[in-house]
């Protein structure tokens, strides 16, 4: 985060019934996995309101969350019935210093709390994301991938992205998924698991067949040619590459009374328009700020 992120005025916040009203024309377009993520959803006045719009909507395979995990341990139970069935918690140290530094003053402890809770609470598939800095978190890797020995908590691990609010990024911080995987490998053997088309994590299991690790690598090794994904800001905009700072406006055929063809031809129009990927994006922008910083927008 920025020290002075900039907040939206309520007014430019989508309402529940709209989100719920887009949410039921992408499944009509063919999806059938959805997430809430960020910025941080657990900071959305009655979330749970939201979830039980979003979990109503048939047709609906997999829903699921992503959180800092902060509000998480009050919250879970509440979330779970209201129909989410995934929760990933995002965790980037198992050192509580260093995750309250990475976080900007963090409390550890809740978080851990919140993994717990979800645990508890029967949230399937329940995972942990951890961002790989070099410098930062690097000696970390094995300590975190044990977190999925058991194989209750998938763990993936990815490559530092160049969407932070302060802009500290550069490639000379980006630990390689072979990297990644390597380090794992000294101590434990890993066996790769196929990709699923669409997928954004390389996964691979424990050789002795207990739990999962997966490694996400957007700048060294991009899967942007079979990327499906689609996103919806909280102000209403479509988009659909993270590493392309273009978004379409929604929100004013939401608030006009666009009939849902209308809404469905723009949406339609805004996937065909998406950036090329992101090697060509990166060459293309040479300065950072032209790159949309991920707590505006999630994963």
């Amino acid at each position: 985060m920025p020290t002075h992120p900039v907040w939206l005025p309520h007014s430019e916040i989508l309402t529940f019934e709209e989100i719920r009203h887009v949410a039921s024309l992408f499944v009509h377009m063919g999806v059938e996995n959805m997430r809430l993520s960020g910025g941080e959803p657990l900071m959305r006045r009655d979330i749970e309101q939201l979830v039980r719009l979003l979990a109503g909507i048939p047709g609906v395979r997999q829903f699921s969350m992503t959180t800092n995990g902060f509000l998480l341990a009050e919250k879970a139970a509440a979330l779970k019935r209201a129909g989410l069935k995934g929760v990933t918690v995002s965790l980037h140290s198992l050192k509580p210093e260093r995750f309250s530094e990475i976080t900007g003053g963090g409390p550890y402890e809740k978080v851990i709390e919140g993994i717990k809770a979800a645990r508890a609470n029967g949230f399937k598939p329940l995972k942990i994301n951890a961002v790989i800095i070099r410098g930062c978190n690097d000696d970390e890797i094995a300590d975190l991938a044990s977190l999925a020995k058991e194989g209750d908590v998938a763990v993936r691990f990815i490559e530092y992205m160049p969407f932070d609010g302060q802009r500290h990024w550069g490639m000379e911080r980006v630990v390689s998924g072979k990297e990644i995987v390597d380090k794992i490998q000294e101590r434990y053997e890993l066996v790769p698991a196929p990709r699923p088309a669409g997928s954004t994590a390389q996964l691979y299991r424990f050789e002795d067949g207990n739990g999962e690790i997966g490694v996400i690598t957007s700048i060294t090794q991009p899967f942007c040619s079979d990327c499906d994904r689609i996103r919806l800001s909280a102000d209403g905009k479509i988009v659909p590459c993270l590493f392309d700072k273009t978004g379409f406006d929604l929100r004013p055929l939401l608030r006009t009374g666009a009939s849902d063809e209308r809404i469905l031809t723009f949406m339609r129009n805004a996937v065909l328009q998406k950036a090329p990927g992101v090697e060509t994006l990166l060459k293309k922008y040479q300065q950072l700020e032209h790159i949309r910083p991920m707590h505006t927008i999630g994963g």
